[in-house]
């Protein structure tokens, strides 16, 4: 007998087949019973005919609870009527473990209680789909960017220096030493790219912010690419490259799961279309004061409605350019006419999703680097491996980070950030 898993069923239509899995839900009549199955590849149905099985079997299939796994023998056949487009004639049923008083019933429950059960949500049809769909751009991510030259380059989860703000580190001791979580590996990826030319680096990262807000995660998945002699504008035809990418790719690959999710495939063909559109810092802050947003001043950075609004007068995601100095990180390179202001953008995702990237040129002069280093209280000591990359043969040289999270967020149109993480941190269950 030939074993064969759900997403095989359409090359296997008219055979009898047996596949192992787990019991998702069930009705049944008198004398037909309907298994919902999963197996981890898909979701489909298996009828059980009284007549065709026997008295025995169709008890059997009656009373099989949630969750309950089996192998399943049978004809797989084309169903038209549902979205997967196969079922099972269910021929006859092994139960091999059984499933008592499972906790997510097929009723609606909350957000908290299934994060609680994170490890038996993920079972759902629901989260299967954003979990393959999270794989999809996974993958699309490392064959863009292998494509494009780049080398993926792995830097260190404990480390000594911040990359953004200090104050967001989480503290640790290795062995005698002061250390932290990484809050990015960036710093790692210039000193790669000087000597790969264009890399990437893709890990978790840990931000020690008490947000409970349905954007923002402690510990989330970036992506961090770094070029070498690349300035900022063409560093900003790679994010949107990038973005359209993945974009595509799970359009190509993942129709069923976004149909799951029941997203709208055409608003995500339109977010491949570039180049997206862009606009600059100083002109965002007067788009805001003249529709009502009095609170915000130039200086101040945008909070989640203000990018929302944003994103709101355009049908793409769009770039914020060159933000005020004064709220962005000291590696940013200053624009070549203004002092007050960096070369760097944020991409906001349309539909509410706020930053997806942030990006910039890099500081490359050694006295400027050294100066900004200082301005923010950090040490000269700390930072002379990162001071050394300008000493020894500085170039151009441009980056930029993704949040896979919110970016899995946006892409299936979900409503809580949390729903895009495979099982909740610590952290997270804390602060969510």
């Amino acid at each position: 007998m030939k074993k064969i898993s759900i997403i095989e069923s359409k090359d296997n239509v008219g055979k009898e087949v047996t596949i192992g899995a787990w019991v998702a839900n069930k009705r049944s009549s008198g004398k037909i019973a309907f298994l919902q199955l999963r197996d981890g590849s898909a979701f489909f149905q298996g009828i059980v005919v009284k007549s065709e099985v026997g008295e025995d079997v169709f008890q059997l299939a009656k009373g099989l609870s949630q969750e309950t796994s089996i192998l399943i023998t049978g004809d797989i056949q084309e169903d038209s009527r549902s979205k997967f487009g196969y079922e099972i004639v269910v021929k006859n049923i092994e139960v091999i473990g059984e499933s008592h008083d499972y906790p997510i019933t097929p009723k609606e429950h909350g957000t908290e209680f299934l994060m609680d059960n994170r490890h038996l949500w993920l079972r759902s049809t629901r989260q299967h789909a954003i979990m393959q769909i999270r794989n999809e751009i996974i993958l699309a991510t490392y064959k863009f960017f292998n494509k494009e030259g780049f080398i993926k380059i792995d830097p260190p989860i404990l480390t000594a220096n911040a990359a953004e703000d200090s104050t967001e580190l989480f503290h640790t001791e290795y062995f005698d030493e002061e250390a932290y979580l990484s809050q990015s590996g960036q710093l790692y990826m210039e000193a790669a790219a000087m000597a790969f030319g264009k890399v990437f680096s893709f890990g978790p990262t840990f931000r020690a912010e008490k947000s409970k807000t349905r954007r923002h995660l402690i510990e989330f998945w970036m992506m961090e690419p770094e070029m070498a002699f690349m300035d900022h504008e063409q560093s900003l035809e790679v994010q949107e490259q990038y973005i359209a990418y993945i974009v595509q790719s799970v359009l190509d690959n993942c129709d069923h799961a976004l149909s799951v999710l029941g997203r709208d495939k055409e608003v995500l063909e339109n977010y491949t279309k570039l180049p997206f559109p862009r606009i600059s810092y100083d002109d965002a802050i007067t788009l805001l004061n003249d529709n009502g947003f009095d609170e915000i001043k130039w200086g101040d950075d945008f909070g989640s409605p203000h990018e929302t609004f944003i994103a709101e007068q355009f049908d793409k995601p769009v770039f914020i350019l060159n933000y005020p100095k004064a709220i962005k990180a000291f590696y940013m390179k200053p624009h070549p006419d203004r002092d007050d202001v960096v070369l760097c953008a944020d991409l906001i995702a349309p539909e509410g999703y706020g930053e997806i990237i942030g990006g910039s040129e890099r500081e490359v002069d050694f006295e400027a680097l050294t100066a900004r280093i200082k301005e923010f209280g950090l040490t000269e000591e700390d930072y002379a491996w990162y001071l050394d990359l300008r000493k020894y043969g500085s170039v151009p040289h441009s980056g930029f980070g993704l949040g896979l999270e919110r970016a899995v967020t946006w892409i299936c149109g979900t409503e809580h950030i949390r729903e895009s993480i495979p099982f909740p941190r610590l952290l997270n269950r804390i602060y969510p």
